[in-house]
């Protein structure tokens, strides 16, 4: 059977604070018992030496003990459980309180019995110590004193000593209480948020599996004191917002993948229909036409897969050592006649820089990135610049184009997404180049990241991994894609 954790947090706090609670309570009321046994125990010899005190101080050199003065002190103390008797030195019989007053010293003794037996449970019996009385150093008469032992309570003691335990008793009931309010009240602080994040990801599922269309905007507070329970909070909210961009995503993704395909269908459909009704004649011009918007479908779904293989590992990479310089310089060689035509100047920095790689997909990524750099750089320049980070290549392609929109680049990187919104073909492909540079990079294990220049145009900055020839130890890391844009699908402006 299941338990909630509000009950078993409440349940188990309480049960430890009420058992700590009883084991001081007991420890305790130990330590005042045995304290408060030593004090009655010190308290019944005091007031024994007083009796045998004011006892010696009845005696006389001449006419021996005032037995009268004898029989109030002895009777006086009957009353406080001490029955007392006195012999002279001859050992003959004084004073007796059982002789004097046999009916109050049964009375008081059996008072005491039912103290100690009846409240306290604690057995004993009568006991009787001598103490012998000097005059000049000489034994003139013994005093006989018969107590409840080991020790009694008086009726004083015996209120002081129930009110105590009475004291500890209501005391630990209320600490029991208020420890059984704290346990709900601290066990419902730290379920509540756990209880509103587990309806928060149920409610995910929920509209996950019915395939809502609109999700709705789930969000569970943060503000927690508990760094446990604010990070649980966070990661909900996190997965909740990931879930709707990815949901956004993929509805664009539907959208964007339509409009890539019906614009050659059209054209398709438009051409073949004008030449089924006879208003084109089916020459080589119009089917060459045709024959364009076919391999444009074509190039489209290769892209598409090519990209899926990446992002599910079903590509493997072909790789090999080479020179990555060598590599960008050989892609740099053919944009050498557009750059003439557009009066842009080609400034490449490049150093030797060994790498272990799929040459052909790293060529794919250059070639793309210069492509993209040409169509949005009319005149000036595009630098390549490469520098060694120990473990890694830092490769940088900047140009003085018209760079990119500060609200774009958190989405640079997304399939189909263009910084165009006319999504005119005349500056932009089908808009999946970036993420597939951003896939083969990531399965490179490196990472790239778009900024703006200071002044004119954008930068990307690629991070590689170094080859063995490389041969110095790794002491820097790969840094990770700008906050936001999703690892491994990086797509173009």
């Amino acid at each position: 059977m299941k338990h909630s954790l509000q009950n078993h947090l409440a349940i188990t706090y309480t049960v430890f604070v009420t058992a700590a609670i009883a084991v001081l309570t007991l420890a305790i009321n130990i330590f005042t018992g045995i304290t408060f046994t030593n004090l009655i125990k010190e308290n019944i010899a005091g007031k024994s030496e007083e009796i045998v005190r004011l006892i010696s101080e009845l005696y006389k050199p001449i006419g021996d003990f005032d037995r009268a003065a004898i029989e109030a002190i002895g009777m006086y103390f009957v009353h406080e459980g001490y029955i007392v008797s006195v012999k002279d030195a001859r050992g003959e019989q004084l004073w007796n309180a059982f002789y004097c007053d046999m009916q109050q010293c049964i009375k008081s003794i059996n008072d005491i019995v039912s103290r100690m037996e009846g409240q306290f449970g604690l057995k004993g019996e009568l006991r009787r110590q001598e103490y012998p009385i000097y005059y000049k150093e000489k034994k003139v008469g013994s005093v006989f004193i018969e107590t409840y032992g080991p020790f009694f309570y008086s009726e004083t003691e015996t209120r002081f000593l129930s009110s105590i335990n009475k004291l500890l008793f209501i005391a630990g009931l209320v600490l029991a209480l208020l420890s059984t309010i704290i346990a709900v009240v601290l066990s419902r602080s730290i379920a509540r948020p756990i209880l509103r994040a587990a309806e928060a990801a149920r409610t995910i599922a929920l509209h996950s599996e019915k395939g809502i269309k609109k999700r709705p905007c789930i969000r569970v507070p943060q503000q927690y004191e508990m760094r446990e329970l604010h990070d649980l909070s966070s990661s909900i909210n996190e997965l909740a917002f990931k879930l709707e961009e990815a949901e956004r995503r993929q509805m664009q993704l539907s959208s964007d993948i339509a409009h890539e395909l019906r614009t050659p269908l059209t054209c398709l459909q438009g051409n073949v229909e004008a030449m089924v009704d006879g208003v084109y004649e089916p020459d080589k011009e119009n089917l060459l036409s045709c024959h364009e918007e076919i391999l444009r479908l074509i190039r489209l779904v290769e892209d598409l897969n090519t990209l899926t293989g990446f992002e599910f590992e079903t590509i493997k990479l072909n790789k090999s050592s080479f020179d990555l310089a060598k590599l960008i310089g050989h892609v740099a060689e053919q944009f050498k006649a557009a750059a003439y035509d557009k009066g842009i100047v080609l400034d490449l920095n490049l150093v030797e820089s060994p790498i272990e790689a799929d040459y052909d997909r790293l060529k794919q990524v250059f070639m793309n990135l210069f492509s993209n750099a040409f169509k949005y750089t009319d005149s000036g320049v595009i630098s390549v610049f490469i520098e060694s980070g120990g473990c890694q290549w830092h490769v940088s392609i900047s140009d003085t184009g018209i760079g990119i929109s500060e609200a774009d680049i958190p989405y640079i990187f997304e399939r189909f997404y263009r910084t165009d919104k006319s999504r005119s073909r005349s500056t932009g492909g089908s808009g999946i180049g970036l993420a597939i540079v951003c896939a083969i990079i990531s399965a490179h294990e490196g990472s790239i990241s778009p900024e703006n220049a200071s002044k004119v145009g954008a930068t990307f900055h690629i991070y590689l991994p170094a080859g063995p020839a490389q041969g110095q130890p790794c002491t820097h890391k790969i840094p990770a894609l700008l906050e936001g844009v999703a690892y491994g699908f990086l797509p173009t402006r």
